[in-house]
């Protein structure tokens, strides 16, 4: 079913400053405290009337029987025949599915006791070969919460570009090193040339039975085994769980391993924290669905084109790149679960960067261009250094003061030098950046996806759109395919 804008698109457009100007209880109404992090939405354009309008359009899309599906193990990826699971993962989800979720989990938990005891031989370095949600969710976890007390070295490495192994082949000891094959299928071409590469360089470094030394993260046990992994060091996940919403599994093994159990079960219990309020609670004290309203308010109202998460905190460096492949590769789409075409935009361009030096790169346009760009905010109270507190006063400081000015601006004479105003943002503060806060925050962000995706109509758990490219190139590594005149042309350039 196709949904009624009609009732969003009538309600009037009213300044941020107006809005706050006519009710003195704005800022509780769009605000919320859940796990550990408290939301503010009062700075965007959301009204009372417009989340109202909001979810009389989220029953008519049916969002309570698509969130009960979501959580009852039943098909929602349509396009492939899929549940989808990794609510599982974390404990919230279709009995079965969740026992065997925590017998992977208690296996990936026995292997990394094994690792411990050396019982594979000297471990101090974990290489880490995956890509795309294999790479994304676990570089996050560790950078992250690993900066100060992991227990290992551990390089999570993407890119088929040889400079980014290299990098790592330099730092580590090949006799020490563990290798960590990533990969849902067991096919991925980039993960698979990797990982024979760094066999081929413990081999090179007279390392022993380098195979001995290879964990393999699947949802393809089997094809692990053809690959030569013993399948007492394969550590298997559900097929229903996606690549990018995968760090919850196995996949998670380099942050199991790296910052310890107990950590990996706090960040299991903090998604569990949210899972519940995203399940439970009434869509307008909803924080996934609140934000989910004011991303569809933006992109299908107000036409922008893109939405900007900034972390204020260099420990989240790493988060708006996670949050483009999960928020892109899940609602770039341009077809209906239905196959007709979508007709409206779907999800908006996500970028971002870090903290104030991204006011010194990036905020001129955000305040003075012609672009209209929600912004949000990511900071914690708490700060990650032990530095005089001046330096997290002055950042946090600095991330509240930027969304006051988008939405005050300023004007003056000179033209030049004046500021709209009227430019929205959010701001999530959280009290901690430990495990249980960040596995929240990613729960958060994960939920805030389907409601984007149940309220445009479209499948967000399947990535058709990946694969064309890939498919062209391992077509031109064959040799005999010709492409048009400019790909033939590079191609000839490069290779001869």
């Amino acid at each position: 079913m196709t949904a009624d804008w009609s009732k969003i698109e009538a309600l009037p457009a009213t300044k941020l400053t107006d809005l706050f100007a006519a009710d003195s209880e704005r800022l509780s109404k769009l605000s919320l405290d859940v796990a550990g992090i408290h939301f503010d939405w009062s700075k965007t354009h959301l009204t009372t009337d417009m989340v109202t309008a909001f979810e009389e359009m989220a029953k008519a899309q049916d969002l309570s029987g698509k969130r009960q599906a979501l959580f009852s193990g039943e098909v929602v990826n349509v396009t492939e025949g899929r549940a989808v699971e990794h609510t599982a993962e974390r404990g919230e989800g279709k009995p079965e599915s969740v026992a065997i979720a925590q017998a992977s989990h208690q296996r990936m938990r026995t292997l990394i006791d094994a690792i411990e005891a050396e019982a594979l031989g000297p471990v101090r370095h974990i290489l880490h070969v995956g890509i795309g949600g294999s790479a994304l969710g676990p570089q996050l976890l560790v950078d992250a919460l690993g900066r100060d007390d992991k227990r290992y070295d551990v390089a999570i490495v993407a890119n088929v570009d040889g400079v980014a192994l290299e990098d790592v082949f330099a730092k580590f000891d090949p006799a020490a090193t563990l290798l960590v094959v990533a990969s849902k299928t067991f096919t991925t071409t980039e993960t698979l040339m990797n990982a024979e590469s760094v066999l081929q360089w413990m081999t090179e470094h007279n390392v022993e039975d380098p195979y001995g030394r290879v964990i393999a993260l699947t949802a393809s046990p089997e094809k692990a085994m053809e690959w030569g992994v013993d399948e007492t060091r394969i550590l298997p996940f559900a097929e229903s769980v996606g690549g990018r919403y995968s760090l919850w599994s196995t996949i998670g093994f380099p942050a199991a391993i790296a910052l310890g159990w107990d950590r990996f079960e706090e960040l299991l219990e903090g998604a569990a924290e949210m899972d519940r309020h995203f399940r439970l609670s009434a869509l307008h004290e909803n924080a996934p669905a609140l934000a989910a309203f004011a991303d569809l308010y933006y992109t299908q109202i107000r036409h922008a084109e893109t939405r900007a998460p900034f972390a204020y905190d260099e420990r989240l460096r790493l988060l708006p790149s996670y949050l483009q492949q999960l928020e892109m590769e899940s609602n770039g789409k341009s077809v209906t679960v239905d196959g007709q075409p979508l007709g409206r935009p779907s999800a908006a361009i996500t970028w971002g960067g870090v903290g104030t030096e991204a006011q010194h790169a990036v905020f001129q346009l955000l305040h003075q261009g012609t672009h209209l760009v929600p912004v949000e905010f990511i900071a914690v109270i708490e700060p990650g250094d032990t530095l005089p507190e001046e330096h997290h006063r002055a950042l946090l400081l600095n991330a509240f003061a930027q969304g006051a000015a988008l939405m005050a601006g300023k004007q003056v004479e000179d033209p030049a030098r004046s500021y709209s105003g009227d430019r929205p943002s959010s701001t999530l503060l959280l009290d901690d950046l430990d495990a249980r806060t960040l596995g929240a925050l990613i729960a958060f962000y994960e939920h805030r996806v389907f409601v984007n995706g149940v309220l445009l109509g479209i499948n967000s758990f399947d990535q058709f759109g990946v694969e064309l490219g890939k498919e062209m190139a391992k077509a031109a590594e064959k040799g005999g395919q010709t492409f048009d005149p400019s790909t033939d042309d590079l191609i000839k350039r490069a290779f001869g």
